[in-house]
């Protein structure tokens, strides 16, 4: 597919349905683990009339192969966690603009220009190891940011995060945006005792083994007590994906026109569970123009009527994602 920028631009059901159909048959035709993967549904992609029948990947081919569509070498290769030790997921970017587009506009779509914003990230996992894509994604923001001065990472300095806290919240023009992984939240949590009301608290999920997994209304419930703010914010995205969904606080987390969550049965995985119904999520990313679009993940959730949609926690046998939080 040469035109990437028709990807952003979609606006209907039916652009993004005819969009989805053309990245489908070109990943089928240049990918050739996923045409693999896919000729054990169907013989040829013109089998293929609606995005509901495109075969999704299980995302565990990230752990195992190199997808891919190009020969010519990737300009990075972000890669996972691997917090259980199974291994970690490798996603080969050939194009980091196409992340670069997709991540702003995102972001951009529902919190407006980060021009505007002073991102403070406290995400101690994910700087200790390499080739982290939400870190490289908080990088690209900060370089956005009309306030690059006062932005940054935090790795156990919370001290220094407090005292930049402070003097942030109560400037009335500043947008401040303070995202961590939820462990270390809590942490910080814990050393504060004034209101962040003025501050967007958001969550990327998972302990990553550094505290007892809890559901996320427990999370959001403690985190809100104790720092003085009605809602937290959450993000969901993985190493596996170039797409971002956001939820500004009700645990309900809203796509960009050009990602789309589905819902599998539990005990069928080709068959869709129906809207409110708790089952395994299937992402279209359509930014992953260059790797895989169409992805079956271990992730469990449902979907609402207005098209957002919760997650729940993970399948049993699944290993332990940066994602992860329990079922309740």
């Amino acid at each position: 597919m040469n035109n990437k920028e028709e990807i952003f631009k979609i606006n209907t059901e039916e652009e993004f349905n005819r969009i989805s159909l053309e990245v489908f048959k070109y990943q089928f035709e240049i990918n050739k683990v996923y045409q693999r993967f896919a000729k054990c549904f169907i013989q040829n992609s013109d089998d293929v009339k609606n995005y509901f029948d495109i075969p999704f990947l299980p995302i565990e081919f990230f752990k195992k192969e190199k997808i891919i569509c190009t020969d010519t070498l990737p300009e990075i290769v972000f890669r996972s966690s691997g917090t259980s030790g199974i291994g970690e997921s490798c996603h080969y970017v050939s194009d980091l603009s196409v992340y670069k587009t997709s991540a702003v506009k995102g972001f951009e779509m529902i919190y407006g220009s980060l021009n505007d914003y002073t991102i403070l990230a406290l995400l101690p996992s994910y700087l200790e190891r390499s080739n982290s894509s939400l870190v490289w994604m908080i990088e690209h923001f900060i370089s956005l940011s009309d306030y690059k001065n006062d932005c940054g990472f935090f790795l156990d300095d919370h001290n220094t995060l407090i005292k930049k806290i402070k003097i942030l919240k109560d400037l009335p023009s500043r947008k401040v945006l303070l995202l961590g992984v939820s462990y270390a939240l809590l942490d910080l949590a814990e050393k504060i005792n004034f209101s962040l009301e003025n501050i967007i608290v958001m969550e990327t999920g998972g302990m990553k083994g550094k505290r007892k997994e809890m559901v996320r209304e427990e999370l959001h419930e403690i985190l809100c007590e104790k720092i003085g703010i009605a809602a937290v914010h959450s993000e969901y995205g993985m190493t596996e994906m170039l797409s971002q969904a956001y939820s500004q606080g009700n645990g309900k987390f809203k796509c960009p026109p050009w990602m789309k969550i589905l819902i599998r049965e539990t005990n069928d995985p080709l068959t869709f569970a129906t809207t409110g119904k708790t089952g395994g999520i299937n992402i279209i990313d359509l930014a992953n123009i260059n790797s895989c679009s169409f992805i079956a993940t271990q992730d469990l959730g449902k979907l609402h009527n207005d098209e957002t949609f919760e997650v729940l926690g993970r399948f049993d046998s699944s290993d332990v994602r940066g994602c992860n939080l329990m079922v309740n």
